[in-house]
């Protein structure tokens, strides 16, 4: 179990590789951006503690890169800025979940615990969803739509195997924010509506122009169809 964390302040993240390693984790601990990258190119991490404000590339950016390359590991990221477009963005670039600062280490490891917790219950759950002409694979976190694949963030993933497997039922955005991200801190019920876009946005570029799996419907929240609309 290794967590990879990307923090500039050595106090921190002195204090994080202390707390970590004091519950048997694995911890490397990088100070900027680019060695992020080098250190989790091609590497299975429990999870990536990334602070926002580093030197170079800020860590919005690398989060970004890290999920381009293919990185699936939960990201966490640490930050003094608390405004809702500031967390929305760090979601949005990829990261799974966004921890304001000062925070209490015993927080930062239950919200990786979490993490961790939500892919051992996935473990019973069937790996493949099917529904319509999408699959998902929930071990790889890639939808396919014909021969066209889309790669997910974990979270995506989680709101896309929700989705389909009440495929014709819409479902509320309270419901969804509650089985996604309740207890989260700081998390809001737009959310919900911010990742239904991201993942809208993905899967429509595996789709026709004006075609969409996943529609509002008024009053009620969202519907995936398994045949797009």
């Amino acid at each position: 179990m290794t967590i990879l964390i990307v923090e500039d302040d050595p106090d921190i993240g002195s204090l994080l590789r202390r707390g970590f390693a004091s519950e048997s984790y694995q911890v490397e601990l990088v100070g900027d951006g680019e060695e992020a990258l080098k250190a989790a190119n091609g590497k299975p991490l429990e999870a990536i503690i990334l602070d926002v404000m580093l030197p170079g590339r800020s860590g919005i950016e690398v989060c970004r890169a890290l999920r381009a390359g293919g990185q699936t590991a939960p990201i966490i990221m640490l930050s003094a800025r608390s405004s809702v477009n500031e967390r929305t963005e760090g979601l949005l670039a990829g990261a799974d979940d966004y921890i304001v600062k000062p925070f209490a280490f015993e927080e930062l490891l239950a919200r990786v615990r979490v993490q961790a917790l939500r892919r051992t219950n996935d473990d019973a759950e069937p790996r493949v969803l099917t529904a319509g002409s999408l699959t998902l694979d929930l071990e790889t976190r890639q939808a396919q739509i014909g021969a066209t694949r889309v790669r997910l963030t974990e979270r995506e993933v989680e709101l896309l195997a929700l989705l389909m497997r009440h495929a014709g039922e819409p479902l509320a955005r309270a419901d969804i924010f509650t089985a996604l991200w309740a207890g989260h801190g700081g998390a809001s019920l737009n959310v919900v509506d911010v990742y239904v876009g991201y993942l809208r946005h993905k899967l429509a570029e595996a789709l026709p122009e004006g075609v969409h799996m996943i529609v509002t419907v008024r009053g009620r929240g969202f519907m995936f169809e398994p045949e797009p609309v």
